[in-house]
């Protein structure tokens, strides 16, 4: 035992050993993740079977044994921590991306890893019914293979509820700013945390998540528009807030009210906190309703879809009930960071399109599936700003930010607006290569707030009815990068390139 401790302070600064056993574990998860689209495929009696077998065996043999060589005999650390979440996304996608090409369903890895990617990140943006850079023309959604379209939305589902689970047990780990967004409630001084133990907080709430896929599930079934297949792949993609559909025209190709306002709902409650769906579920009905960061989130989706559906009716010449179908589902789409559609939004009038184009720099709750800039941080920034207006009237009152009766430490102020300067100054980065490439000022704009946001759907060249196959393959590697960097919440990607990480 002695011997033991004595090896553990004499550990190096990064455990490579551990981060390699880790990654090992997940990647036979990966693996074994794999063996639900086979079983598609020979449901459906699709060759792609043996893709996804050749796949999922050696990821799993690797996996295993890595894991075993390397099994971690000491507590993760920091730096080993940010390294593994980091990691885990780009393995994932660059072993997930086996089946396409494997296949034959796309000739170009790179376009593999990128809708591998764009799953896992729930971002939803695809590269399938477009032409490559290079001459070469990728099938449409509807022209391959079902067991395909289930691993697209699989790795949605996965992804989603992942990054939670993740965010959950890195939570010792990330600091101050971290602790603070995983809140489950931010009005009281309730715990951060469902039960003391992480590994029983994440089956709560991988509990909810599967309970409320299979509710949807059920009722998106019972419509004659969709089969159990596309029961299960839209309910998949809506819960994760990913957008990955199985119609050319997404959403919008079911053509039924039923059910845009089913995923509409839905889509919803995955822009809120898990744990508070937990808490909702178990009785605890006030801490749900009085959260401020759910009042909020409603406020906001509420006042958007009054005014994009006023804007389509009033402006655009909608009927009104077409006019808040249409406006409710792709203001609860956006905010929430999904991405589905129903309607071709860059067609809408300026007045419409641009409330939309605000939603963009917006995000579902702390704790949801959601991605983007989280409804928390621009509720204390804009507390701040409120704050700042009556500290120059008072200049010599102590006027702390408040939400509810809670003081916001100032440690946690300057690590959101922190966070806003890096996220703008990466969606400027993003947005420069891409004009960089030829694209005009809405679709270098577009592409890099959508892939950072994990959104999907952009503007200009990269709209709702547009996909991304065209883009250079560096501009996709770039941009596939961004969906890590947003979903990963910045610094736990971006900590790993400073040198300080590197260093003792």
């Amino acid at each position: 035992m002695i011997d033991l401790l004595e090896q553990g302070t004499n550990r190096p600064r990064i455990d490579f050993k551990i981060v390699i056993g880790i990654l090992g574990g997940l990647t036979f998860f990966l693996g074994l993740s794999l063996l639900a689209p086979l079983g598609v495929a020979l449901i459906y009696n699709e060759s792609s079977w043996q893709a996804f077998l050749f796949t999922a065996v050696p990821a799993m043999i690797l996996g295993a044994s890595l894991f075993y060589i390397f099994k971690p005999q000491y507590e993760l650390r920091m730096r080993e921590a940010f390294l593994i979440v980091s990691l885990t996304w780009l393995l994932g996608s660059l072993i997930g991306a086996f089946p396409f090409t494997l296949s034959g369903t796309l000739h170009s890895y790179t376009d593999a890893v990128f809708e591998t990617m764009s799953g896992l990140s729930t971002t939803g943006a695809t590269i399938l019914g477009g032409v490559t850079s290079d001459g070469i023309q990728n099938p449409a959604i509807e022209d391959i293979d079902k067991s395909l379209l289930f691993w697209r939305s699989l790795s949605h589902w996965l992804g989603g509820m992942g990054i939670i689970v993740l965010t959950l047990a890195l939570l010792p780990l990330l600091g101050i700013g971290g602790m603070q967004l995983y809140k489950a409630e931010y009005s009281g001084s309730t715990s951060d945390k469902l039960t003391p133990r992480i590994q029983e907080t994440a089956f709560l709430l991988w509990s909810v998540y599967v309970g409320m896929t299979g509710v949807q599930f059920l009722l998106l079934w019972v419509h004659p528009s969709m089969d159990w297949f596309e029961a299960i792949n839209h309910a998949f993609s809506t819960l994760a807030t990913g957008g990955f559909s199985t119609k050319n025209g997404s959403v919008a190709g079911f053509d039924s009210v039923y059910i845009d306002v089913v995923i509409t709902v839905f889509m919803f409650l995955a822009g809120i906190n898990f744990a508070m769906h937990f808490r909702l579920l178990s009785g605890d009905t006030k801490s749900f309703f009085e959260n401020r960061e759910i009042r909020f989130f409603s406020l906001l989706t509420v006042l958007f879809t009054v005014l994009v559906s006023g804007g389509l009716w009033l402006i655009d010449n909608y009927e009104f009930g077409d006019a808040l179908r249409y406006g409710s589902f792709q203001v609860v789409s956006i905010i929430t960071t999904t991405g589905f559609g129903t309607d071709d939004y860059a067609l809408w009038m300026p007045f419409a399109s641009f409330l939309l184009f605000l939603l963009f720099f917006s995000g579902g709750t702390a704790g949801s599936t959601g991605g983007g800039i989280k409804m928390i941080r621009i509720l204390i920034i804009l507390k701040n700003v409120v704050r700042e207006f009556r500290q120059i009237i008072h200049p010599q009152a102590v006027l702390p930010v408040r939400l509810g009766n809670r003081i916001i430490e100032s440690s946690i102020l300057k690590n959101i607006l922190g966070f806003f300067v890096v996220y703008f100054i990466i969606f400027g980065i993003g947005a420069l290569i891409m004009s960089l490439m030829g694209y005009d000022f809405m679709s270098s704009m577009g592409a890099s707030i959508a892939s950072l946001g994990n959104i999907g759907p952009a503007w200009g060249e990269f709209g709702p009815t547009d996909e991304y196959a065209g883009v250079p393959y560096i501009g996709k590697w770039v941009l596939l990068m961004l969906m890590m960097i947003g979903r990963l919440e910045l610094f736990t990607v971006l900590v790993i390139f400073t040198p300080w990480f590197w260093k003792n």
